[in-house]
């Protein structure tokens, strides 16, 4: 086993024992442990208590953080004519057609969402098995096939976050940068609680939000109350 570093080590102690905090306090513990020479990520991770592999128990949706994630987005628009030049307008990074499509193919992804309106469906759907995994795949459930492309551009640059249960029924996401002052980091960690909450499915049996843990990018994890976390 790696030697952990003193950093590591630190951080480890200062976790120690702290279990089922709120949000206020499992926020205030990683900002002040995150040392690093980056602004890192605050990520969440909720274990939910269904199986994706159900079509009744898949838990997919998309939320806007109030104060945006911190992230610069990259975002490829699928999109023909007027459509393609609205896009363009709305700052998408890439907009293409057909042409797009080979990029894609070429496994050149230069891009973080993706978009598309209705009628491109066609030549978006050959990539499904390259964007696909990636999570990438346009979904009209989640705004992302829409003929509204100004709309849907600008919410995935302004701190739109996509969410989906994977295996084991696990959801996470980046949430804010460390450097984001604490009362918008727990206003967004809430809105994302909120939006998963609000996705049970029809087929989730018994608890539905076992776990839900925080962390930042290099830093240990903590566990938050779900009951603190969760506002109606």
């Amino acid at each position: 086993m790696a030697k952990l570093g003193k950093r590591a080590r630190a951080a480890r102690e200062a976790f120690a024992g702290k279990d089922s905090l709120t949000v206020e306090e499992a926020v205030s513990l990683i900002k002040s442990n995150s040392n690093v020479k980056f602004d890192e990520t605050i990520e969440i991770a909720m274990n939910l208590g269904v199986d994706p592999r159900h079509a009744d128990q898949m838990v997919r949706g998309v939320v806007g953080l109030p104060n945006g994630t911190g992230k610069t987005v990259r975002v490829a628009v699928f999109a023909r004519g007027p459509k393609a030049e609205e896009a363009q307008k709305a700052g998408a990074d890439i907009v293409g057609a057909e042409d797009l499509m080979e990029i894609v193919q070429g496994g050149k992804i230069e891009f973080d969402r993706c978009i598309a309106t209705p009628d491109m469906m066609p030549v978006v759907g050959r990539l499904g098995k390259v964007l696909g995994p990636r999570n990438l795949m346009p979904n009209p459930k989640v705004g992302t096939v829409t003929m509204d492309v100004e709309a849907a551009v600008k919410a995935a640059k302004g701190g739109e976050v996509q969410f989906k249960a994977e295996k084991g029924g696990v959801v996470h996401a980046g949430v804010g940068k460390v450097s984001f002052d604490e009362v918008k980091l727990v206003e967004n960690i809430r809105a994302f609680v909120g939006a998963v909450s609000k996705a049970k499915p029809s087929g989730s049996k018994g608890t539905y939000m076992k776990k839900i843990a925080l962390s930042s990018t290099m830093g240990p994890g903590v566990s938050v109350s779900v009951d603190n976390a969760v506002t109606e």
